[in-house]
């Protein structure tokens, strides 16, 4: 997760609650996906940005995600995301996403 995405994560957390903030992530592997899920609970493990030992705890999640894919609309995840899924490893995904958020998450 870039820098300046870190500092947006961590602005919105602040301004309505970590609570109130899920972060939706797109990343086409599992372990870019669960770096990034890190990140956001855990603080960022590179030592390099905002993050950087600040636990935020936050519910992230991959958009192929079952508990995300419910959420959009069909014909709309289809159009944006439906060829994308059929070349991703979702369970792989899924199991990163899943780990990450078992150790990790807070709300």
């Amino acid at each position: 997760m870039d820098l300046e995405n870190q500092r947006r994560v961590k602005e919105f957390a602040e301004q309505f609650g970590p609570e109130n903030v899920v972060v939706v992530v797109g990343a086409a592997e599992g372990e870019a996906a669960g770096l990034a899920a890190e990140t956001v609970e855990n603080g960022d493990p590179t030592f390099a940005g905002p993050l950087t030992g600040v636990q935020l705890g936050l519910a992230c999640y991959h958009v192929c995600e079952p508990e995300m894919k419910e959420e959009f609309d069909e014909a709309v995840y289809e159009d944006q995301v439906g060829m994308m899924e059929m070349v991703l490893d979702v369970d792989d995904i899924i199991e990163e996403m899943t780990s990450i958020r078992e150790e990790f998450c807070k709300f």
